[in-house]
Parts: C-alpha cells; structure tokens; sequence
C-alpha cells in the first residue's frame, strides 16, 4: 500500500506540474485554458506536490488565494499521509 501511494503521489506530481506549465503556455498564447477543476482534483489525488512546484516554476496561479494557500496545505497533507 505504501509503494502504491508513493507512485501515486510521483505520477501524479508529474502530471500536474505540466498541466501548469501547458496552462501557463495557453494563457500567454490567449488559447482554451485547463479548467481549474482539472488542476484542484488532479492535485487531490496526490498531484499537489508537483502542482505547488509548478506554480512556483512557472510563476502561474500566483496570485489566486485559493491557489497560494491550498497547494501548500494540500501537499503538506500529502506529505504527512506518507509519512
């Protein structure tokens, strides 16, 4: 159970650090944009850790509050399930 959470978290991770890099691409360009929803359920199921670097890497959702608080206490929550 314990690798799998593990995995889960990585996969997932990965995902939603380029679902923000590709919405940050999106906006810049004007083009159809990765609805929020998208990104607040991918990082539910484990994809905070990856999304909350994604943010900070590629400087996107900054500046949304539900965005600077959540990330940071949805990936320590994440964290603290592993552990």
């Amino acid at each position: 159970m314990e690798i799998f959470l593990f995995v889960l978290v990585g996969v997932a991770s990965i995902i939603a650090f380029i679902m923000m890099g590709l919405d940050k691409r999106y906006a810049k360009k004007g083009k159809w944009r990765i609805p929020e929803r998208t990104l607040w359920v991918t990082s539910l199921v484990g994809g905070a850790p990856g999304a909350w670097f994604g943010m900070i890497y590629f400087r996107h959702k900054t500046k949304h509050s539900l965005f600077q608080f959540g990330m940071p206490l949805l990936t320590i929550t994440w964290m603290i399930i592993l552990l």
